[in-house]
């Protein structure tokens, strides 16, 4: 996917660079770490945990971010639909960051990697879907120049509460 590379809109401590195979248990202790219903439609997880990468997770598919040295999050980046009418279209279906790096431009970052990666890949446009009660999500991805392209009513029913499944896009002719 993407070179390892440093963005200069962000902290120089921050780097980008394409997840291996084995970087697989410190993602999984990551998501493990940051599961929040804020942003999780699946359940907390428990053990015995499942493998982050698998059949359906390759590691192609994930930038990471490291601070400092230290693995500090990830972005999975994927054609949304295996369709040749599609191929222009790539999908963020995962981005986190460690708590411990949060505000320091990391999130950030990976999008920006990601906007590359799929640049490269000849795409000229990506989506995402993020809980609507995401709050921080939403104004980081609308401060990006996603705008809300659909919402789906309470299209998740999170811990009681129905949750809308909002459908954000944006262009990557764009800045």
């Amino acid at each position: 996917m993407a070179e390892s590379s440093t963005d200069p809109r962000t902290s120089p401590s921050v780097s980008i660079r394409p997840a291996r195979r084995s970087d697989g248990a410190a993602l999984g202790a990551l998501t493990r770490a940051v599961w929040s219903p804020l942003h999780s439609v699946q359940p907390r997880p428990t053990e015995p945990y499942e493998p982050f990468f698998d059949a359906r997770h390759d590691p192609a598919h994930y930038l990471v971010a490291e601070v400092d040295g230290e693995l500090a999050g990830f972005i999975r980046l994927v054609p949304p639909t295996p369709l040749a009418c599609n191929r222009h279209v790539r999908q963020i279906q995962g981005l986190e960051v460690a708590e411990a790096a949060r505000g320091r431009g990391v999130a950030r970052a990976l999008l920006h990697a990601a906007y590359d990666a799929s640049r490269r890949q000849g795409a000229t446009r990506i989506t995402l879907r993020v809980l609507g009660h995401n709050a921080p999500a939403r104004k980081l991805y609308e401060a990006e120049g996603f705008a809300v392209e659909g919402v789906l009513p309470g299209e998740f029913l999170i811990e009681g509460a129905q949750v809308d499944d909002v459908l954000m896009g944006r262009s990557l002719r764009e800045a």
